[in-house]
């Protein structure tokens, strides 16, 4: 299958090199053409695993977004949450009918992607779908080497919108065959993790952070206070998505420290052995605070206004980081009162999702 890989991160490397290696034809677009040229001049990006290190042949590295589009079927899209408006702005023009976008994860971008392209004109018929994590937890370990710690074995999935769900699922399967249906939209992004894991292990490590050079918040920050803190915190996530009548599996987030039930089965010891995440990490400008927290976090506090649903530690800790950051971030981007959703009943709401704009 023809596949789009946007964007330079971690999981953007992490992503061209495995489906690659699994077959694919992968076009890899990073709009900063200096830092593509190591992928571009040796045409291959080095993948290490628990199986060693060895380079994996890229279809294609460009700085073109035209030329990575044209003629995938499926276009994936690892990327933080803020990069999203630009990149959707800048593929506007190339989308067309039948192709499908994955968001993993989203923070409720395929409502706002699918949106932006449409302003800008194009109509196509696109899927949009997001799930609740990366398939990969890793780290880039140089200009065109990339480090896969795990691979995720369950990956819920919304699409937007969501009466295109078969056929979307069916592509994006193809490529990741631990894909599965969670709903539409608004179920894929409250499967999103990171909103939950990484506002608190920020805000209750940001004494250490601003006081150490490097810091693991998978280690020595996430303590006993921390972990209950983030399991209340996703007790609210689940009665939201049971307040809008998504139902189980939730994939309780306890589960990533306690069993193999969770997206990457028993993850958090690797994770944490890897050393990859001891790291510095800004409070102010890291994408723990900039993606989870002024966007996932806030549209998890926006969703469960819109669903009647008590949610202190959400709030709480979105007033604490807007305190810091000299904002109130109920008033971001990303939540039900800026998209236009609040006024939306349930039955509206359910129809906009299903149906599309």
């Amino acid at each position: 299958m023809n596949i789009a890989i946007l964007g330079g991160g971690h999981g953007c490397y992490a992503a061209a090199a495995d489906l690659s290696e699994a077959g694919h034809s992968v076009r890899l677009w990073r709009r900063d053409a200096d830092a593509l040229a190591a992928v571009r001049q040796a045409g291959s990006i080095c993948l290490k695993d628990a199986r060693g290190a060895r380079d994996v042949p890229i279809a294609l590295a460009t700085a073109n977004i035209g030329e990575a589009l044209r003629g995938a079927s499926l276009i994936v899209i690892p990327t933080p949450a803020i990069a999203q408006e630009d990149i959707a702005r800048a593929m506007a023009p190339h989308l067309v009918d039948g192709q499908v976008v994955f968001l993993p994860p989203g923070t409720f971008g395929s409502f706002v992607m699918a949106r932006i392209v449409k302003q800008a004109g194009n109509r196509a018929d696109v899927a949009w779908a997001e799930t609740g994590t990366l398939p990969y937890l890793a780290r880039k370990h140089g200009e065109r080497e990339v480090n896969v710690t795990i691979r995720a074995i369950r990956l819920p999935t919304g699409v937007y919108p969501a009466r295109k769900e078969r056929e979307a699922l069916e592509v994006i399967r193809a490529a990741y065959p631990s894909v599965h249906g969670c709903g539409d939209a608004l179920s894929g992004a409250l499967m999103n993790a990171g909103p939950i894991i990484h506002p608190p292990l920020m805000v209750m490590n940001a004494a250490p952070l601003q006081h150490f050079e490097r810091w693991d918040i998978h280690n020595e920050g996430t303590q006993r206070a921390v972990r209950d803190v983030t399991d209340r915190l996703d007790q609210e996530r689940i009665a939201v998505r049971e307040a809008f009548g998504q139902g189980a599996p939730h994939y309780p987030l306890a589960d990533h420290y306690n069993n193999d039930q969770w997206m990457y089965g028993d993850a958090h010891k690797q994770l944490v052995k890897s050393g990859d995440w001891r790291e510095n990490i800004d409070l102010y400008a890291h994408r723990y605070i900039t993606e989870d927290t002024e966007l996932g976090l806030a549209f998890l506090a926006s969703a469960a206004r819109h669903a009647g649903v008590d949610a202190p530690i959400a709030h709480g800790l979105l007033a604490i980081v807007g305190g810091f950051l000299g904002r109130d971030l109920r008033q971001g981007p990303r939540t039900f009162e800026a998209l236009g959703l609040a006024g939306l009943d349930r039955a509206a709401l359910k129809k906009r999702l299903h149906d599309g704009e």
